[in-house]
């Protein structure tokens, strides 16, 4: 089901960080909404966004936390469409910081649920993780949670037209903390840094992962969790191809990190519907609507969705394509 986004007043938590700045800038080239807010907490951000072009009519810069759900209804007052990037998401972070991450990842998305059912918001998008699929660090616990919280509170909506859905996708290309900054930073030394030999990773570019939310945005009817199909690479690779001369130092893998990545798990999979380009998780319990319907194929018993038995791998060719926006000129 299409969008008419012109007509929409459009909200984005986190809209100053990678997604949100990515998002918006789709938004209004492409899809030109009433109103786009960005809801973030750093002003200094927000500030160098409009210093670097990000000064259209259509948009209204609001400084907030989602951690304050009083902040959130005052901003999504009249809003049509939440989406929700706010999070801790550094693993480190996460673990050193426990009660941080909780308060942001999942009180923080359960605030936006609250804010959104009582402003009376149509559509809530959230963003999740691969590693919030078994999770082994606090950050994909969190983002678990958080998953939960966004399916069932469908529930809540009672009567009221507000749904919420998830979309759950690998690592982005460039984003904070991504491995291509750090390789290409660290190749000058002629030695990179890798935690284990045999690790692989789903990858996707800032913009894949804009445009696969505002198309799941568009199709969602409450409940689901929306994974790409996605490439993935070895590690291992991509280091030999960024500094193909440089020495290799395995570090070990550090405290929460996975060998690979999974995006849907076994146990998942009897929900789970394909089609050519995602999966869609069904919920398990719709009691918002008993009558949930979506086109697709039904997976194999035992499906494992993963890093490193997925059927698409990245070129060499395509790593370069990838990698080339982040070498320094």
């Amino acid at each position: 089901m299409s969008i008419d986004w012109q007509t929409q007043v459009v909200l984005i938590t986190g809209g100053s960080g990678s997604f949100g700045k990515q998002f918006v800038a789709t938004m209004l080239q492409d899809y030109h909404p009433a109103k786009l807010i960005i809801f973030s907490r750093d002003e200094l951000k927000q500030h160098e966004m409009r210093v670097h072009g990000f000064d259209h009519p259509s948009l209204r810069y609001f400084i907030g936390d989602v951690r304050d759900v009083e902040r959130l209804r005052r901003a999504m007052h009249g809003v049509d469409i939440v989406i929700h990037a706010a999070a801790l998401k550094q693993v480190p972070a996460c673990e050193y910081n426990p009660m941080e991450a909780i308060k942001t990842n999942i009180l923080g998305s359960s605030n936006v649920i609250e804010a959104a059912l009582d402003a009376g918001v149509k559509k809530v998008m959230a963003l999740s993780t691969d590693k919030a699929v078994n999770p082994v660090n606090l950050y994909g616990a969190t983002k678990l949670a958080a998953e939960k919280l966004f399916v069932q509170s469908n529930s809540y909506a009672a009567g009221t037209a507000t749904r919420f859905a998830c979309v759950r996708y690998g690592n982005v290309v460039g984003s904070r903390g991504s491995v291509v900054p750090l390789f290409i930073s660290q190749r000058p030394t002629g030695k990179l840094t890798l935690t284990d030999e045999r690790m692989t990773r789903f990858w996707l570019t800032l913009e894949q992962g804009v445009r696969f939310v505002i198309r799941c945005t568009e199709q969602m009817q409450g409940g689901e969790v929306f994974v790409p199909k996605i490439p993935s690479t070895r590690i291992l690779d991509l280091a030999r191809l960024i500094a193909p001369q440089a020495e290799i130092e395995i570090t070990g893998i550090r405290p929460g990190e996975k060998l690979h990545e999974v995006l849907i798990h076994e146990d998942e999979a009897r929900l789970a519907l394909e089609r050519p380009d995602m999966f869609i998780v069904k919920p398990a319990l719709s009691l918002w609507q008993r009558d949930l319907s979506y086109e697709g194929q039904p997976l194999p018993d035992g499906f494992r969705y993963a890093s490193d038995n997925n059927p698409v791998w990245l070129t060499p060719e395509e790593i370069r394509a990838i990698v080339a926006p982040f070498e320094q000129t």
